[in-house]
């Protein structure tokens, strides 16, 4: 079956230069940008509620660029001053980067791993294993598994700053996919949320990462391209692998190359 339609639960990428646009081009499918899931940050009545005091810590991990949104929306809300003291330790080089939004990046020590990993973060959390640590998250902890931090006894708190909540399908809004990548399992649940009579028929489902997977067989859906994966390392890859099978080639004259053999 021929793909002519595909809705990728993500904002739009910023770049024009993105592989998805790539793709488009070459198999001569529409790709709609619209994320199933949005964030919401907490109000500071809610963070309140945990009784966490910011003021009382001395560095802070940040996994996602949200979460530092978020942080500091919540400490100028409460009126919370962060001193020049305070130690920053990011999952990626992109993350800690994005500290230049709030704080001069020269005068704070800010520390980052190269690869993501919360695991890779940890030789500079142990260099510096007397600081009261911070530990930004989501109300689900964003599928952070932090039981590192427990293991190598460093002394941290979550606190939750932000909520995933279902991005709802108006009305009028046409619903006419071929294929639905997600990235996810909040991603599944939207879409059951918005869609309780989903029937999957010829529709392709694509996820990224394992949970997203698992969350699609437990929906009781039927799971089609699965990523990453040796053959394809990110969706974009398991994208252009699936369509080189049911789309021709498109070439820049507009015909395919299975139309000129």
């Amino acid at each position: 079956m021929k793909i002519n339609k595909i809705l990728v639960s993500q904002p739009k990428p910023s770049s024009e230069k993105s592989p998805y646009y790539e793709i488009a081009e070459k198999y001569g499918v529409e790709i709609v940008f619209r994320p199933f899931i949005k964030v919401e940050g907490l109000t500071a009545k809610e963070f309140r509620q945990q009784k966490i005091a910011i003021s009382d810590y001395t560095a802070i991990i940040f996994t996602a660029k949200t979460a530092i949104d978020h942080f500091f929306r919540l400490c100028e809300e409460m009126r919370v001053t962060i001193p020049d003291t305070m130690k920053y330790f990011c999952t990626s080089d992109s993350i800690a980067n994005y500290l230049q939004k709030y704080i001069i990046y020269r005068k704070r020590k800010i520390f980052s791993a190269k690869t993501g990993k919360l695991a890779d973060l940890l030789p500079y959390m142990l260099k510096h294993k007397n600081e009261k640590f911070l530990f930004a998250v989501s109300d689900v902890n964003n599928g952070t598994d932090a039981s590192i931090l427990d293991n190598n006894h460093l002394n941290y708190t979550r606190a939750a700053m932000y909520r995933t909540v279902s991005n709802d399908f108006g009305k009028d809004e046409v619903f006419d996919y071929d294929m639905l990548v997600f990235f996810s399992p909040q991603g599944i649940e939207s879409l059951l949320k918005n869609f309780p009579d989903f029937q999957q028929g010829d529709i392709k489902i694509a996820t990224f990462g394992l949970t997203t997977a698992q969350a699609v067989k437990d929906a009781g859906l039927r799971l089609d391209i699965s990523a990453p994966s040796p053959e394809a390392p990110s969706m974009t890859g398991a994208l252009d692998l699936y369509l080189s099978k049911t789309n021709p080639v498109v070439e820049n004259n507009g015909e395919s190359e299975q139309e000129n053999e």
